[in-house]
Order: structure tokens, then sequence, then C-alpha cells
């Protein structure tokens, strides 16, 4: 492990600690039966809708990978590639800063199929571009429509609220710009991006907001009707919240995400927002990390098996 990995470990697990620290304090005054009363509050109906919602945030996962796959042109099996990025984010999601979580598991999969390393690491890249390019466009929509949200995070004018949406809507539309009118290639190094056709960036405007949509959906479900401040603010606090967590490589988010939206949403009880963030964490982080794990078993005992069927047999 370099300096660089084990650096941003040592951050994720400070921000942990904090932030754990920071939720005891907030929490130590609520106990578990107020918890279980939240979750049993939850209607079958909204159960329900919050596992559609967990299902059509990692149905947009797994456009990502197809996205980026059809830019660089290759045609793969469209359940290998959902089962590939369905692996790859539930591990990533849990892990935090994780070579394995993210870069090796597609690497794993993905030389299976033919695909270079080189064509990997873009994979790889556009994904990681899709994800904050649908960060970027969703977060400018809420702050231009409600920009007195950002006063439930931070004590500022709602103006910020506007400069920063319009700045966030700004950069979107220089790469929307960029592909329509066919700006040179980006080039680091040895990395060399072309600007994709408008066909994929319309693509990736989709599935980039579709996926965080869906997920903040999860806790608007989850919440109780009375005092709730309706979806776009949930779907605010969770883009500020999940920002917050990535920016910590904390593994899940782990207290990053209850300290946020216990301190940004003030008009609810504190065990009615823990109950929405434990559904959360069990619809989109544990039970897809479990299901993850399977999937994993089952492509190393595949990939062993016809390693095992093609070695050459010793003459008798």
């Amino acid at each position: 492990m370099s300096k660089r990995d084990i650096a941003w470990s040592m951050i994720g697990i400070g921000a942990v600690i904090f932030s754990c620290w920071l939720l005891y304090n907030e929490v130590r005054n609520i106990s578990l039966a107020e918890i279980a009363d939240s979750l049993r509050a939850i209607s079958l109906g909204n159960w329900f809708f919050a596992a559609i919602a967990t299902l059509g945030a990692y149905i947009a996962l797994a456009c990502y990978d197809r996205i980026a796959l059809d830019h660089l042109g290759k045609k793969i099996s469209w359940w290998f590639i959902t089962f590939c990025s369905f692996t790859t984010y539930a591990l990533a999601h849990n892990i935090g800063a994780s070579v394995f979580s993210g870069a090796l598991v597609r690497y794993r999969a993905y030389r299976s199929k033919g695909l270079t390393p080189h064509e990997i690491g873009v994979v790889i890249l556009f994904c990681s571009f899709t994800f904050a390019l649908g960060t970027m466009l969703a977060g400018g929509v809420v702050l231009l429509l409600k920009p007195e949200l950002i006063q439930r995070v931070a004590d500022v004018t709602p103006w910020l609220s506007v400069l920063i949406g319009l700045g966030l809507l700004s950069l979107v539309g220089l790469y929307v710009l960029g592909a329509w009118r066919h700006f040179k290639p980006w080039r680091r190094g040895k990395l060399h991006i072309e600007y994709p056709r408008m066909k994929i960036v319309r693509r990736q405007l989709l599935a980039g907001p579709m996926e965080l949509l869906c997920a903040a959906a999860i806790i608007y479900f989850a919440l109780p009707e009375a005092g709730n401040p309706g979806y776009m603010t949930i779907l605010g606090i969770f883009l500020a919240s999940f920002s917050l967590a990535l920016l910590s490589h904390a593994p899940g988010g782990l207290g990053v995400l209850e300290v946020t939206f216990l301190a940004a949403l003030p008009e609810l009880h504190t065990a009615d927002v823990l109950a929405a963030l434990i559904v959360f964490r069990c619809f989109y982080l544990l039970l897809p990390f479990a299901m993850a794990l399977l999937v994993v078993l089952t492509f190393e005992y595949q990939q062993w098996t016809a390693s095992k069927a093609q070695a050459p047999k010793p003459p008798a």
C-alpha cells in the first residue's frame, strides 16, 4: 500500500471517529425503543417505495458502466455489466477509499472480457465523472430552486446558494458544449480523454442525477409525513451529506450522514431521522454489500473452475 493510500485511510478513520463522537452527543438521550417505534411507524407502502427507489439507484449505477463501455465501443452482456457494476458500488459504498472496492473489482471482471488495462482505466474514470456530473447537475438545480436550503447546513446568505448553483450548472454546460463542438481531447501524461458523442452525454445527464434522486428517495419515504420538509429539501440535504461523506473517505459515510441530517432537520424527532437513515443503510448499503460478496465468490469460483478445466493434463 502506498503512502497516499495510507494517508487517505487515516483520513477516513479520523472522519469516522470525529463523526461518531458528534453523533454520540446528539443521540445519547435517545433510546433504542424510540428508534424501534419509529421503524414500526413506517407504513408498508413506504417500505415498498423505499425498496423500489433502491432498485432504481442500482439500475442507474449499472448504466454508468454501460455508458462508459459504449463510449469505448465495447459490446459486453448487459447482465455481466449489471453484476459487475452492482458488486463494485456495493463494495465501494461500504469499504470507502479502497483500491479493492473499486478498481480491482472492475479490473478482474473486465479483463475476463478482453479489455486492456488502459480501457479499464478509462471505464473507471468515466464512471467517476458521470457521478460527478450528476452531482453537479442535481446540486445546481436544487440550489437554484431552493436557495434557502443552504442555511440548513451553513449560516450564509441564500445568494451564495444561487451563485454556487449557477457555477455548478455552468460547468455542466461547458462539458456539454465541449462535446457538441468537439473540443480538443484532454491530456495528462499518458492519459488521453476525448469528449464523448452527444448521445453518450445525454445518457450521462440522465443516469448521473437518477442515481442520486433514487438514493435520496429512500430516506424521504422512510421519514414520517408529519413535519416532513418535502422531497426537494431531503434531496438537497442528501447531496450535501453524501458529498461530505465522499470527501471524508469514511466507509459508508459512517457518522457523517447521520450528523449532517440531524443538524439539517431540527424540525423532526431525532429518533425518526435515525430510523430513516437505518432504512437507507440497510437498503442502499448493507443488503447490497452482502449480495455483492456472494457475487464475488461465485465469479472467482467460476474463474477458478474454468482455469482448472483448461490446465494441461500431465502425460500418462
